[in-house]
């Protein structure tokens, strides 16, 4: 099993000897056991609180890095108009406690923008009544890290810290917005 014990921040895909996808629920998780995407044993001993970003790299005790993906997962884009529409569809969304990714359409003469977010009929219907419109869809979920939680720096605990691994696996645990 490669140990990774050390958050490198982004890096290139050719600094990484291999990729580990996981949904945005895994990457939330500081201890974990997984697979990577070669099929090697993995197990994560990281400091918990910062999510593992889209992009980022892990170094095990053995010096081997790999590089994190956010898997493709059921989400909803709401797109509205960019400037105060999308300030206030964020605003409201943010204001339930969700997480949520931002962004520009690719064409930026559209001038519109997007909120994405875990599917939720409460938070759909709220986008939908702010003015946006909705795509139920399937794509990377990486939202936005938030000013308090951005990658600062990091203490790692190596193996020998007793921390139960969690078992690396989708649950399908549905959670909604209150």
């Amino acid at each position: 099993m490669l140990i990774l014990t050390e958050r490198l921040g982004p890096i290139e895909a050719s600094q990484a000897c291999d990729t580990l996808t996981l949904p945005y629920e895994l990457r939330i998780r500081g201890r974990l056991k997984a697979t990577s995407d070669a099929g090697l044993a993995l197990g994560l001993f990281l400091d918990r609180g910062p999510v593992l970003r889209d992009g980022e790299g892990l170094r095990a005790v053995s010096g081997e890095i790999v590089q994190v993906r956010a898997a493709i997962e059921p989400v909803v884009t709401a797109r509205v108009a960019a400037g105060l529409p999308l300030a206030r569809l964020a605003y409201h969304l943010g204001n339930r406690h969700v997480q949520l990714a931002l962004g520009e359409d690719e064409h930026v003469s559209s001038g519109r923008g997007y909120v994405r977010f875990p599917p939720d009929h409460v938070l759909e219907e709220l986008a939908e009544l702010l003015g946006a419109t909705l795509e139920r869809h399937e794509a990377p979920f990486d939202p936005e890290p938030g000013a308090y939680n951005q990658l600062g720096h990091s203490h790692a605990h190596g193996p020998d810290h007793d921390h139960d691994l969690e078992h690396g696996h989708h649950h399908g645990h549905g959670h909604h917005a209150h």
